[in-house]
């Protein structure tokens, strides 16, 4: 990287293309990943929540058969504890427009629908959080689908579980999880091969980093749910997560309810997603902000994530996305 003592235009020029041409190797890789899926598989499905992740992850899909629409669904698991933000940006994403006259389908596999309908038990976490009741709304959509492929946005650097999957992390008839099980994947040579009741999740984000994501949403020019960008938000600490003031996160007596400056790393459910101090107002803002983070946004953010130091290696085996 050029440093501040030669960073003479040329300089500057030729480390900005360096740049450019790694996120379009990461690029080619993950468009190569997702069109084998296709070539191996039956019925794939794209899972998305309306994260940065996922934003690319579609972004991807439609470059890798373009000028076709996609020729696969994409699958949102709603808790029904989400940020409005999001909610409104995945109906505008999906939805017909000049470039896409037909849209996406999208299917909503509803934790709330579940639970009025007797398929599932309300949560009982005390935080009122519904994370750990996606597990089995999801297999049930999957099933449902028949989708023997889904693709995830996952990336190796968010949790050390998520460093054990394979980019092809194979699924058992249950939908679950195990890490003894992946097959090898020499010189980026993939098996998609299963047998009947099996599943196979696939993360063509495995090698990107968090920088990599926001670095690629600038060069794209990605639109992204308005909660990514600082603003002032009515928030209280709890467990050192700050969490936004809502209907499904409530303070009580004992919490310092105050207005701060801030913006969120991840996108989750209200009640265990927290927010981190910032006036990142900007992509560029943003990515200097991560370049300095020492924690991953999951680790930072989330609460679900420190259960335990297994904790999400627990809920993917139990088929957890």
């Amino acid at each position: 990287m050029t440093s501040p003592d030669n960073a003479t235009p040329e300089n500057v020029a030729t480390a900005e293309f360096d740049h450019v041409a790694a996120l379009r190797i990461l690029e080619s890789e993950a468009v190569h990943i997702i069109r084998e899926v296709v070539a191996e598989l039956e019925r794939p499905v794209l899972l998305f929540s309306g994260g940065k992740d996922s934003i690319v992850l579609l972004r991807l899909a439609e470059k890798a058969f373009r000028p076709h629409p996609l020729p696969f669904p994409i699958l949102h698991v709603d808790t029904g504890h989400n940020f409005d933000e999001v909610i409104e940006f995945r109906d505008r994403r999906v939805a017909a427009s000049a470039d896409n006259p037909a849209g996406i389908k999208l299917i909503v596999a509803s934790v709330p629908d579940a639970i009025a309908a007797g398929r599932i038990a309300e949560s009982t976490d005390p935080s009122g959080s519904r994370n750990r009741l996606q597990t089995r709304v999801l297999l049930d959509a999957l099933e449902e689908g028949g989708f023997d492929a889904a693709f995830g946005g996952a990336r190796r650097d968010e949790d050390r579980a998520r460093a054990k999957e394979r980019v092809f992390s194979f699924r058992d008839e249950f939908g679950q999880w195990d890490p003894r099980a992946q097959r090898p994947e020499p010189w980026s040579l993939y098996n998609g091969r299963i047998r009947r009741g099996e599943s196979v999740r696939v993360f063509p984000l495995s090698n990107w980093t968090e920088t990599d994501i926001w670095r690629y949403i600038e060069l794209e020019g990605l639109d992204l749910p308005s909660i990514y960008y600082a603003s002032q938000r009515e928030v209280f600490d709890r467990d050192g997560i700050l969490l936004a003031v809502s209907p499904f996160s409530q303070p009580t007596a004992a919490d310092d309810v105050r207005t701060e400056w801030v913006r969120y790393r991840t996108v989750g459910d209200l009640t265990i997603t927290g927010a981190v101090r910032s006036r990142a107002t900007t992509i560029p803002e943003i990515i200097a902000e991560i370049s300095e983070a020492t924690v991953s946004e999951r680790g930072e953010t989330r609460a679900d994530d420190r259960t335990s130091s297994a904790a999400m290696e627990d809920r993917k085996r139990e088929g957890y996305f």
